[in-house]
């Protein structure tokens, strides 16, 4: 999680690398399904594509109307989540795409204001909510489970004293529940303590945790990755940048899954079969360039992923291939509050 200042522009992570994988021509029609402050939109729409662009923050879709004016008839500006890009593709009126392009985390302007709670080095309330509405981040460490944190932190958050950390929240809320971020950053770092060579915060782990928790970022990359095969026309491109190993491994999961074929046992009907949906055009995964990565310290953890759509049906959905962690449904939290 970097915290870019508000004083710099925002600068789309691996621009000309995603742009080389989309390849967009003239009157193609592409997803953005992150628009954020509109760094790949802008350059889609500069080839002369359409745009269809997607975000759940209603800041970013506010903050997109000067643009969409700008190209009134070429973009088509949604408010929702990317996990229905399909669905609101169709909304824009278009059955089928040619690109889908996701820059998946938080954005710098989501961590530059500190009212939307995302930073652990500006002061604001403990919120992290992308879409402003539902379960907060103040909610999760109030009254999860003890176990339940365990798990949230030590797995989204790769933190090794995520055990130590739930029972320092759990100890603290008993008598003053969490409002803000750092009231929480402090107590993360009394618990893991910080040396003077640590490059990272010691409450980094834990904020990551706590946002993908929030907004279920898995989740909905899941079902990005299965809405983006429905969407894609046959030899349709898929791009996708991660910035950390938990997203890299579903994109990569998914990927190498829709790029093989099931032929299974010749024992069993062809309609058991399955042909490949994608065609992955690079094994493993591209990172930023080191001259992007010194220029733009967000893309220093960067990773693209991309894949050429087949002819091939798309499969049924199975978040199987995921192995999407299991964890406290927010849905008990909703009716907690």
């Amino acid at each position: 999680m970097s915290d870019v200042s508000s004083q710099e522009p925002h600068i789309p992570v691996m621009l000309d690398e995603v742009m080389r994988a989309l390849s967009p021509q003239a009157g193609d029609v592409m997803v953005d399904a992150t628009f954020g402050a509109g760094g790949y939109t802008s350059a889609i729409l500069a080839t002369g594509s359409k745009v269809v662009a997607i975000d759940r923050d209603p800041n970013a879709i506010a903050a997109g109307q000067a643009l969409v004016s700008e190209h009134e008839g070429s973009l088509f500006l949604e408010h929702g989540r990317f996990s229905n890009l399909d669905a609101l593709a169709q909304l824009s009126g278009f059955s089928q795409v040619n690109g889908v392009v996701a820059d998946i985390g938080v954005s710098s302007m989501q961590i530059d204001h500190a009212e939307r709670g995302f930073s652990f080095q500006k002061d604001g309330p403990l919120d992290m909510r992308m879409e402003q509405a539902g379960v907060s981040a103040a909610d999760v460490v109030n009254h999860c489970k003890r176990n339940d944190l365990t798990r949230i932190i030590g797995i989204l958050g790769d933190e090794r004293q995520a055990s130590r950390i739930s029972a320092e929240i759990v100890q603290r809320r008993e008598k003053q529940e969490f409002t803000t971020t750092l009231d929480l950053a402090s107590v993360v770092e009394k618990v893991v303590g910080r040396k003077a060579k640590d490059r990272i915060h010691p409450a980094t782990r834990t904020f990551q945790a706590l946002r993908i928790y929030v907004n279920r970022e898995l989740e909905e990359l899941a079902d990005a990755l299965l809405a983006a095969e429905r969407a894609l026309k046959p030899g349709g491109r898929l791009a996708v940048v991660t910035f950390h190993s938990l997203e890299d491994r579903l994109v990569k999961r998914f990927i190498q899954d829709r790029a093989e074929s099931s032929g299974g046992s010749r024992h069993l009907p062809q309609t058991d079969q399955k042909t490949p949906t994608f065609e992955q055009v690079k094994r493993g995964a591209l990172s930023a360039s080191a001259e992007e990565s010194e220029a733009n310290p967000r893309a220093r953890s960067a990773k693209l992923r991309w894949a050429i759509r087949t002819q091939s049906q798309s499969r049924e959905e199975d978040r199987s291939i995921f192995g999407l962690p299991r964890l406290a449904e927010l849905d008990i939290l909703e009716v907690i509050k």
